[in-house]
């Protein structure tokens, strides 16, 4: 599942006629990364939960086995990460990706072996994590010697919003979501790392949370990545 409802009010003026998820680096949308690396690593089937100017977005990636859940349209308005997940569960597999719209990873190639351990472990979500950017220097998650995430501790690292979650992980939220709860997703991380229900893994690759204009610009005018 790719998040792309958000408004984007930090990239504002861009975002006010452009999603952000179609803010360009290197003349590709941020988001048709995404799809590419996810159908190199043979996920034929593909979830994207939109809000703000979907039609955009929908129009821009209308291609067979591309599924959408229209929160705008049927809600008014995005409904956060985990009301948005919760939304479009029915869509979704037992077990899933999960990865911003708006991050820019060129070389994260959703891989195999990460999916198929997670599968054999039984825990209900495992996230990737990354070195802190200078946006956000005190990061979001420490990790145990064994894997599990833990909010406290040190080194501490930035989630990656890219990780692999279970439907479970979700099952004190209404599947589907049919009233349009507006929910974070920040509650239900600490609540499946209380349980130590939770993994991580550190990612090293290339890695940009697109937030602001200048982080944007800086992406266009650095040197492409080989």
């Amino acid at each position: 599942m790719i998040l792309a409802a958000g408004r984007g009010e930090r990239m504002r003026p861009l975002t006010d006629r452009t999603p952000k998820p179609l803010l360009e680096v290197r003349g590709k949308p941020l988001m048709q990364y995404h799809i590419e690396a996810l159908q190199r690593a043979g996920y034929a089937d593909i979830v994207v939960n939109t809000a703000w100017l979907e039609e955009q977005i929908v129009e821009r990636f209308d291609a067979p086995g591309i599924r959408y859940s229209r929160e705008g349209r049927d809600f008014g308005g995005a409904l956060e990460t985990a009301g948005g997940i919760a939304r479009a569960l029915p869509l979704l597999d037992e077990v899933f990706w999960v990865v911003g719209g708006d991050v820019h990873v060129p070389q994260f190639e959703f891989p195999e072996r990460s999916y198929a351990r997670f599968v054999a472990g039984g825990k209900l979500a495992h996230i990737f994590v990354v070195p802190n950017p200078a946006h956000n220097e005190k990061g979001d998650f420490a990790l145990r010697a064994d894997g599990v995430a833990t909010r406290e501790g040190s080194p501490r690292y930035t989630y990656s919003t890219i990780g692999l979650y279970r439907k479970a992980f979700f099952d004190g939220l209404p599947a589907g979501n049919p009233e349009g709860r507006k929910i974070p997703m920040l509650p239900l991380m600490l609540a499946a790392i209380e349980r130590e229900q939770m993994t991580a893994e550190i990612y090293t690759g290339p890695w940009t949370d697109v937030g602001t204009p200048e982080r944007l610009s800086a992406l266009n005018s650095a040197i492409p990545v080989q």
